[in-house]
């Protein structure tokens, strides 16, 4: 194989390989999202649990499902105009308790940011 023909392989590989690491995987997010099933629920039948429903997320802003019993700092944070956007998802999906200091959620959060951005693509499916 000539060194053109080898470049080009190469740098086809590379740039598919970063294409693909890059693109959101719902179905790895449907897998994420197995560990947040003990606290919050999302789809047609959900219904708040210790955490509340998911469905609708992003794009809501924080602290406001009907129903559920929010910590002082996720109401302040609503009342202070914290909307949950992508951005900011990616934000407190990495370490909730620094984004936002006193809620109520007991996760350690996701370190990998490939997981965080398949757990958001699968979560909005669910938007209403």
């Amino acid at each position: 194989m000539n060194r053109a023909v080898l470049f080009s392989a190469i740098a086809a590989t590379v740039f598919l390989g970063t294409t693909l690491v890059s693109a959101q995987d719902v179905e790895n997010g449907a897998d994420i999202f197995k560990r947040c099933r003990a606290c919050h629920d999302v789809g047609d039948n959900a219904k708040n649990k210790v955490g509340p429903i998911l469905n609708g997320i992003v794009g809501r802003k924080a602290g406001t499902i009907e129903g559920f019993k929010y910590s002082d700092a996720n109401l302040k944070a609503g009342a202070d105009g914290w909307v949950w956007t992508e951005e900011k998802m990616m934000e407190y999906l990495l370490n909730p308790r620094a984004a936002m200091p006193g809620n109520k959620m007991a996760f350690a959060g996701l370190k990998d940011e490939q997981d965080r951005k398949d757990l958001i693509a699968y979560l909005k499916q669910f938007s209403k």
